[in-house]
């Protein structure tokens, strides 16, 4: 189980977020969490959620809140974790579970390195703790005095890791590739002036002096109009310096800062207030002769050195040797509009550990998603790419594995959903589209209320960047209307049981069951490869029966794994005997019969009549001719049944030599159908009727 509380909070469970969606349980349970392995006060739940006036109710309302709270938890088998104390309760979990603990344990082992001068070790340290932050800390959920105390710290310990990891890099000779991430971050902090003077030293140090003049102008010019006030002196030097285009001196590092120990009392997923570096009191060594003047040939601008200072301090900028002093307040630092940054989300999902095959598929689509270079490419609009397919065929494992390939070219953030399309209560797109922008750090008071407003912003605040989205299990291209970005840096991926041809500028693929030797793999990976080459007929015989079908093998795959004295003959026999493959197919919360039934429960009565009917037509590939003979109907009205069949993947379409488009059953699909037409058929042969009338 994970708890995640640096983004939108959730619970995760088995890959499923099972964390309520009610307001108020939410603030219980996100200061349940927060205060971990500790107990929680009553009183101090009522003080969040009615922080004025409790009602009379009070106490009998928390405590159905919690009642709900460890019911969801007992329904997975995890009641032991919340515990009922003297006054008030306690939620007992692994430090290692919470994403919060994550982050400070990986921020704490960077300012270690830091201090033993591993600047590269410190840099990937801290790149690991702030890659766990998916948007605001507590971005949906409803915050009172207590939460927002905690909200606030864990900002702040973000930014001053944030600040630390940027300066890091600049010791490290990262310059260019900090660039941009430093212009995003002095839009969303305009008036910071250290933001702005590492910009101004990344961009001296790639030889874009005159940008970097630029910027302290800007700045200058802000402050002056905002706040009355000229950029402080450690600005104005380095801007000296710059004008001059004088060689820095390189001195010394400053003499790493110990860290301060947290109080005893203090919670260890919260530091005290205190920094968590103490500053540093000033160089120690005097600083190293200057370079000798530069020859007379073009070259790149002398690097103006940085030291690497605490969290807190501000840098000393110019010539000479470079001290720490303590940060001036920042101005507006208390206010929520002015602490805005547009974010950097990573929100894929992990993917499926030994993808198997899918190549071609794979290398079609990353083409398509690359962003085109050269005179003749279209600059004008985000390229998509569509995958379809029956269910449980892999289309989502693919499109995870895909996002992960394409990560390291969409740099300015990932972003997933699951749209439920499959169900009969798919997501809301506005639901969809306010978390993207909560995981882009756009604040609550700014968010628009409806969906057309919602996608304008989204646009808005995609373009420029290279962001991918990937929509898993969309309903329809309607569906997704207003989440797609416009700017032609981006690109969305798209997973679906519907073709979506309305999508007529993507790159669509149709995912179908993979060929033998794929099979076969899928089930090698899982079972043993041992055991596969022991028995290859049985092996091949328990693909075939299975229709090669990727999520039934990985079912039979499981099983044979967790039973290792069972053959592979034993298990194709039965297999070939039972007259409900579906019940083999299926193991723990993977099961193709359920994956059949979302697909089945979107069809309208008559849809569904002529799916269960058209099962006793085999196999074999057949005509909309011979299945309005079977069932009795005109064939211009079967036809079009067939069409929205073969448009949810329920059945395989294909054109012979004589033109004639045919349709047929992949193997697991008519065993479904067949079961459903039993099922229909049992109660009385009366029945029959109805389903062709319907």
């Amino acid at each position: 189980m994970e708890f995640r509380l640096l983004g939108p909070v959730e619970i995760l469970w088995q890959g499923r977020n099972i964390m309520p969606t009610a307001p108020k349980p939410r603030q219980v349970i996100s200061l349940l969490m927060l205060r971990h392995n500790t107990v929680v006060q009553a009183s101090e739940l009522i003080d969040e959620l009615w922080p004025e006036l409790p009602p009379p109710s009070a106490v009998t309302t928390l405590q159905t809140y919690i009642y709900k709270f460890r019911k969801l938890l007992l329904k997975q088998g995890l009641g032991n974790l919340l515990h009922t104390q003297p006054g008030g309760y306690s939620l007992t979990v692994p430090a290692s579970s919470l994403d919060v603990s994550r982050f400070e344990e990986q921020a704490e082992e960077g300012q270690k390195l830091l201090q033993q001068g591993d600047s590269a070790g410190a840099s990937e340290s801290f790149g690991r703790a702030l890659a766990l932050w998916r948007g605001p800390a507590l971005a949906d959920v409803e915050t009172g005095g207590r939460l927002f105390s905690y909200v606030t710290r864990l900002e702040e310990l973000r930014f001053r890791i944030l600040e630390l990891r940027i300066e890091v890099d600049l010791e490290t000779g990262r310059h260019r590739e900090l660039i941009s991430e430093l212009k995003s971050l002095v839009l969303a902090h305009p008036l910071h002036e250290h933001l702005h003077g590492l910009l101004m030293l990344a961009l001296h140090r790639s030889g874009r002096r005159h940008e970097a003049l630029e910027v302290y102008q800007s700045l200058r010019q802000k402050m002056i109009d905002e706040l009355g006030l000229e950029p402080g002196k450690e600005l104005a030097r380095l801007q000296h310096t710059l004008l001059s285009d004088s060689p820095a001196e390189a001195p010394e590092p400053a003499r790493r800062p110990r860290a301060e120990p947290a109080p005893p009392h203090a919670p260890s997923s919260f530091p005290s207030p205190s920094p968590a570096l103490a500053p540093s009191p000033g160089p120690d060594t005097a600083p190293a002769p200057a370079p000798a003047p530069a020859p007379a040939v073009s070259s790149p601008p002398s690097p103006v050195p940085v030291p690497v200072p605490a969290p807190t301090p501000s840098l000393s900028f110019g010539p000479g040797p470079l001290t720490t002093h303590p940060a001036p307040p920042v101005p507006g630092a208390g206010d929520p509009e002015l602490r805005e940054s547009i974010g950097t989300p990573a929100q894929l999902p992990a993917g499926l550990a030994g993808l198997v095959g899918r190549h071609d598929v794979l290398k079609e689509l990353k083409a398509a998603l690359r962003e085109p270079d050269g005179p003749g490419a279209d600059g004008t609009a985000a390229r998509i790419g569509v995958v379809t397919g029956p269910p449980g065929v892999g289309k989502s494992a693919v499109a995870v594995h895909l996002a992960h390939m394409l990560r390291p070219r969409f740099t300015d953030g990932q972003l997933y959903a699951d749209l439920r399309g499959s169900f009969p209560d798919p997501r809301d797109p506005a639901e969809v589209l306010r978390g993207f922008l909560r995981a882009l750090e756009v604040p609550t008071s700014r968010m628009p209320e409806s969906l057309e407003e919602c996608g304008a912003l989204f646009r808005s605040r995609t373009a420029g960047r290279r962001v991918l989205v990937l929509l898993d299990d969309v309903a329809s291209s309607a569906q997704i209307r207003h989440l797609l970005p416009a700017d032609p840096r981006c690109a969305l991926l798209v997973t679906g049981r519907r073709r979506m041809t309305a999508l007529v500028e993507a790159k669509r693929v149709e995912l179908y069951p993979p060929p033998l030797e794929e099979a076969l793999e899928i089930l090698a990976a899982l079972a043993g490869r041992r055991r596969v080459e022991r028995e290859p007929g049985a092996a091949h015989r328990i693909a075939e029966l299975l229709g090669r079908h990727p999520l039934a093998l990985r079912c039979v795959g499981g099983r044979l794994a967790a039973r290792p004295g069972l053959s592979l003959t034993a298990l194709a026999d039965q297999l070939d005997a039972t007259p409900r493959i579906l019940d083999v197919a299926r193991l723990g919360e993977l099961d193709v019969r359920s994956r059949f039934d979302a697909s089945y429960a979107g069809l309208t009565h008559a849809g569904q009549g002529v799916f269960r009917l058209l099962s006793m037509m085999g196999e074999t590939p057949f005509s909309a001719a011979q299945a309005a003979e079977l069932l009795s109907r005109p064939v211009p009205e079967l036809e079009a049944v067939l069409e929205v069949l073969a448009d949810n993947h329920l059945l395989v379409t294909d054109h012979c030599a004589d033109g004639v488009g045919r349709y047929a059953f992949d193997r697991l699909t008519r065993a479904y159908a067949k079961e459903r037409l039993e099922e229909t058929l049992a109660p009385g042969a009366s029945a029959v009727e109805e389903v062709a009338a319907g």
